[in-house]
């Protein structure tokens, strides 16, 4: 299944020029008076467009927004697809279960607190749509399932616009939903207001020396050239990154970004390099000084697919790179974060099942495993550009450059 990046309609927070972005777009600059700006947050609001008659009155039906990937973790093997779903957040009948295709094919905008229109306030938790959306796929699995986890999510509410005339109007299409009339049903005595809500902007210099920080429009974590620092968006301010990369003065280098785990798991022995020798099942003669050597888990910080995922992270993890970093940013190419460390967290666990050896005997123990990270830091790996494919064959890892090409829209 394709997904696709919401269109956003916005202006720039320093000037007021319009704007065009994607869901995906963090860093923004201004293309008239070339101020960077940061959009802060992991969880937006928009509206639709509508096309309602002027005289109507427009109430906003809200909709929660899932994107992202699905891993499932049944019988002796781990199944995954990409969803990009919608779901009521206020159960009713009169309206559509979703927003369909809308969300990927109009053209959006940031909701504010100036917006006209009465916006219903949503009932139903976000997790409870997501124990939906479980529920729905898990339909198609006939074995019982150990572990599912979603990864690379964007959560977002969307509220469609609506009018009644007798029948409850689209205003999207501005064509009633049925023929059906309504007479009886009155949005503005529902829960709802002025939406409260609105985006938030901020400088992006960098915290230490005020240098203008770079990065692509869809990085989450930003450089800073003068001081060579790397940093990630907080709450409200950005936080100082700990980062190093693996150095290597090959040429047609790209360095791709990846987090190192450290993590206390509980249900299974897996603190050294030995313990992992031991549940991979590896083809090794365990050495005595294993034992003192941790273990780490790996993760990409770049959203790809998700076989690609879980293999990236299975075989950079079963590597186990040495401790030798070097600090400051590589003198090269280097790939941007998109994919947050809250995010690869999430991941562990597949990242734990895709190597444990027997699948038969340690699938089941699934549920009583539990990873609670401690520890994590940056670091950007070489790759080698070889024709159409990205290659690291010190830990196995190879990537297609048309699967990073078409990964911003995941």
């Amino acid at each position: 299944m394709k997904s696709s990046n919401l269109l956003i309609e916005h202006q720039c927070p320093q000037c007021g020029a319009p704007a065009t972005l994607e869901e995906t777009d963090h860093l923004f600059s201004c293309e008239f008076c070339r101020v960077k700006s940061y959009l802060l947050g992991r969880f937006y609001q928009y509206i639709l467009p509508h096309s309602a008659p002027e005289n109507k009155e427009l109430f906003y039906y809200p909709y929660w927004r899932f994107k992202g990937m699905l891993f499932t973790c049944a019988a002796n093997s781990i199944t995954h697809r990409i969803l990009d779903v919608s779901h009521q957040a206020i159960p009713s009948g009169h309206f559509p279960v979703s927003v369909g295709l809308r969300s990927q094919t109009l053209k959006l905008r940031f909701l504010s607190p100036d917006m006209e229109g009465y916006f219903l306030k949503p009932s139903v938790p976000f997790q409870e749509v997501v124990q939906i959306v479980e529920q729905r796929f898990s339909t198609f699995q006939k074995h019982s399932i150990f572990d599912q986890s979603f990864i690379g999510e964007s959560t977002s509410l969307l509220y469609s616009p609506f009018y009644t005339d007798r029948k409850i109007y689209d205003a999207v299409l501005n064509k009633p939903l049925s023929s059906e009339n309504h007479h009886d049903f009155d949005a503005f005595s529902l829960p709802g207001g002025a939406p409260q809500w609105h985006i938030t902007f901020i400088p992006a210099q960098c915290p230490e020396c005020g240098w203008d920080l770079d990065g692509a429009r869809n990085s989450i974590a930003l450089h800073c050239n003068n001081c060579k620092s790397v940093w990630q968006a907080g709450k409200k301010h950005f936080l100082k990154l700990k980062f190093g990369h693996i150095p290597d003065k090959g040429e047609n280098v790209t360095y791709l970004p990846f987090w190192r785990i450290k993590a206390a798991v509980t249900g299974i022995n897996l603190c050294s390099y030995a313990d992992l020798v031991k549940i991979a099942n590896l083809p090794k003669v365990i050495q005595s000084h294993w034992e003192e050597q941790a273990f780490r888990f790996w993760s990409p910080a770049f959203k790809v697919r998700p076989q690609n995922f879980l293999a990236l992270s299975r075989n950079l993890t079963l590597s186990q790179p040495p401790d030798r970093f070097e600090p400051g940013l590589p003198n090269r190419t280097i790939y941007p974060v998109t994919l947050s460390i809250w995010e690869a967290v999430e991941g562990l666990k597949m990242n734990l099942a895709s190597f444990m050896k027997p699948p038969k005997i340690l699938f089941p123990k699934l549920p009583e495993i539990h990873i609670e990270p401690q520890s994590f830091m940056l670091v950007y790996i070489p790759f080698y550009e070889r024709g159409t494919e990205m290659n690291q064959p010190g830990y196995r890892l190879r990537i297609n450059k048309n699967i990073l090409k078409f990964a911003r829209y995941l």
